[in-house]
């Protein structure tokens, strides 16, 4: 299907959606060799568009709906984490058979908000990923001891936890320690933060058999991953340098304990010379194997 069919479909046959997630081809969650790149699209849904200074570099549909095609075509891409505007998009599209795909639940913390900490879940439902066939639930969980948002967000995510664990499905628990400075919240990157991120987030749910962890690389992170035996997938973010030096630092990262692989979006879906498929290479080569 060609991307002008989207909003015809929308409009004439809404139904076609459920239907393509139904026929949907699925696969493990991971592959023979336990790793897993996933390309991540649920910036969007936050009011976050920026990438390398440009505000609006997310803003275009069709473009990011490519962008998502082409890396996910790729070979060793093994899925995407988006919310339900961008999947839907996707499975209509024929992009995520064969592919892991994550749900994108909790985007109410919306960029910039003087609620931002109060992340409400306002996507998908444990119940929901389950009749969509999805693989799996993900959650920001920021925590700032001085904002009382915070334990809401935190009850919510523990839910979330408890009720993909009940269903057999992946919780993927993305946490932060951060802090409110000027009006703006700021994750806190460094390790003592992070690790105890870790700690919180782990004890959340009643079940963590199928808690993931996605984590930022920071300094120090070899001591950051004593922290946890959780599976964990490390974040890309939103790198300002010299890609070489971003891709050296995910080399590094994913031969550490318990770090199972990557979850990257806009580093890959929109590098410096605009070569999505070459960044994903790269990337797939890091987790996968057979890069250099």
């Amino acid at each position: 299907m060609e991307l002008d069919g989207l909003t015809r479909i929308r409009v004439t046959d809404p139904g076609r959606i459920a239907t393509a997630w139904a026929a949907r081809r699925r696969r493990p969650l991971v592959g023979d060799d336990g790793r897993m790149l996933l390309i991540a699209a649920d910036h969007p849904a936050r009011g976050a568009l920026g990438v390398r200074g440009n505000a609006s570099a997310m803003a275009n549909r069709r473009d990011l709906l490519d962008r998502l095609v082409t890396a996910l075509a790729r070979p060793g891409v093994d899925g995407v984490l988006g919310t339900p505007d961008v999947l839907d998009d996707l499975v209509l599209l024929g992009a995520l058979d064969g592919k892991v795909a994550i749900g994108s639940m909790n985007r109410g913390g919306l960029q910039g908000a003087v609620f931002e900490l109060d992340d409400r879940f306002t996507a998908y439902t444990a119940d929901e990923i389950a009749t969509r066939g999805l693989d799996g639930g993900k959650m920001l969980t920021r925590i700032c001891l001085g904002d009382p948002g915070t334990v809401s967000t935190l009850e919510a995510s523990a839910h979330a936890v408890t009720g993909l664990a009940q269903r057999g499905l992946m919780a993927m628990v993305e946490p932060f320690l951060s802090v409110v400075e000027d009006g703006r919240v700021r994750n806190l990157l460094d390790a003592d933060s992070t690790i105890a991120s870790i700690g919180i987030a782990s004890g959340l749910g009643a079940s963590s058999a199928h808690t993931w962890l996605k984590l930022p690389v920071v300094d120090d992170l070899a001591r950051v991953m004593e922290a946890t035996m959780l599976p964990t997938l490390l974040l890309g973010g939103d790198p300002q340098g010299d890609p070489h030096d971003t891709y050296a630092a995910w080399s590094d990262a994913l031969t550490l304990p318990s770090v199972t692989g990557l979850v990257v979006g806009r580093a890959l879906l929109y590098p410096p010379d605009g070569d999505v498929a070459a960044a994903v290479d790269i990337a797939s080569g890091l987790v996968h194997g057979g890069a250099s």
